[in-house]
C-alpha cells in the first residue's frame, strides 16, 4: 500500500513539473505575433472628392497670335496722327546763303519775343522802296496773327537820317491821331520826293509838308524834337549796323534772316520768301 502511494505521488510530481516547463517553454519560445493593423474598408476610408470647375468658369489662356483681330471697320478708325513737320524736315523752296542770309548770332528786334517780327528797312528817297510799297502793304493786310510788321528807316547819311526823323515823327503823330490816314500820308511822302521833285532836304521843307497835311507847326515840332524820336533814331542806327544793311529795301525776319528783292528774285518772290521764313520760325 505504501509502495502504491509512493508511486502515485512520484507520478503526480512528474506531471506537475512537465506542466510547468511546457508552460514556460510556451511563454518564452512562442513567436511573437504582432497585432495586425485594423483593415480600412471602403466604408471607413475617407473619400477624396475632386471639385470640377464649370467650363465657363475656367480661365482661358489665349496666345497673342491667337487673339482675335479687330473688325475691319474698327481698324480703319484707329489712325495715328501725322507727325508734325519740323523746320529741318520740310522741303523749302528758297536756299540759305543764296536767297537769304543767316545773321549769326541772332540779333535784337524792335518788339518783344511774343511774335515773329518782319522788319522792312527803307528810305523815302529810294525808288525801289516806293515800288515795293504795293506788295508789302498787300501782304501786311493778310499777315499771320503771330507776326508783327515794323518799318526801320535807313540812316546812312545826313539826308537819309533827316528822312528817318521824318518817318518817326510821322509814326508818333499817327498814334496821337494828328495824322488821320497813315497809309495816305506815307504815299504822299513818296510822291513828294519821286513825282513832285521835292527832295525834303531840310527841317523847314519837311515842316511845310506836314503843314500841308493838316499838322500845325507846334504839333510838328513837339514830335520832331521829342526824346521818343531821338531814341527811335538810336535804335534804328544800332539795328541797321547789326543787320548789316547796305541797301534798301531790305527785309529782316525775326532778327535772324536778312534778304531783299535782289536776293529773292523780285518783289513777288520776296513776299513768298518772307512767308517761308515765317513758316520756318513757326515750325521751330
Amino acid at each position: 500500500m505504501k509502495k502504491i502511494l509512493f508511486l502515485f505521488c512520484t507520478a503526480f510530481l512528474l506531471l506537475a513539473a512537465c506542466g510547468s516547463d511546457e508552460k514556460t517553454a510556451t511563454d518564452s519560445n512562442a513567436p511573437v505575433i504582432e497585432e495586425a493593423a485594423p483593415e480600412i474598408t471602403s466604408e471607413a476610408a475617407p473619400e477624396v472628392v475632386q471639385t470640377e470647375v464649370a467650363e465657363e468658369a475656367k480661365p482661358e489662356l489665349v496666345e497673342e497670335s491667337a487673339a482675335e483681330a479687330p473688325a475691319a471697320s474698327d481698324a480703319q478708325d484707329l489712325k495715328l496722327p501725322e507727325p508734325k513737320a519740323t523746320a529741318a524736315t520740310q522741303n523749302w523752296k528758297y536756299t540759305e546763303g543764296k536767297h537769304y542770309f543767316r545773321l549769326t548770332p541772332t540779333q535784337p528786334t524792335v518788339g518783344g519775343a511774343d511774335k515773329i517780327e518782319v522788319a522792312e528797312i527803307f528810305w523815302y528817297g529810294c525808288g525801289h522802296c516806293f515800288d515795293f510799297e504795293t506788295y508789302i502793304n498787300k501782304w501786311k493786310e493778310t499777315k499771320p496773327a503771330n507776326v508783327r510788321f515794323v518799318r526801320i528807316p535807313a540812316l546812312w547819311n545826313k539826308l537819309v537820317e533827316l528822312h528817318g526823323r521824318l518817318y518817326y515823327t510821322e509814326e508818333i503823330l499817327e498814334k496821337s491821331g494828328a495824322i488821320a490816314n497813315p497809309a495816305e500820308f506815307r504815299t504822299a511822302v513818296f510822291q513828294e520826293y519821286h513825282q513832285r521833285g521835292n527832295r525834303l532836304t531840310s527841317e523847314a521843307a519837311i515842316q511845310k509838308f506836314f503843314e500841308r497835311h493838316n499838322v500845325d507847326s507846334d504839333t510838328f515840332y513837339k514830335a520832331w524834337k521829342s526824346f521818343e524820336v531821338d531814341q527811335k533814331i538810336r535804335v534804328a542806327r544800332d539795328l541797321a549796323a547789326r543787320y548789316g544793311i547796305t541797301g534798301v529795301p531790305a527785309v529782316v525776319v525775326n532778327g535772324k534772316y536778312r534778304t531783299s528783292a535782289g536776293d529773292a528774285g523780285g518783289y513777288p518772290a520776296l513776299i513768298e520768301l518772307i512767308d517761308e521764313l515765317i513758316a520756318k520760325e513757326t515750325a521751330r
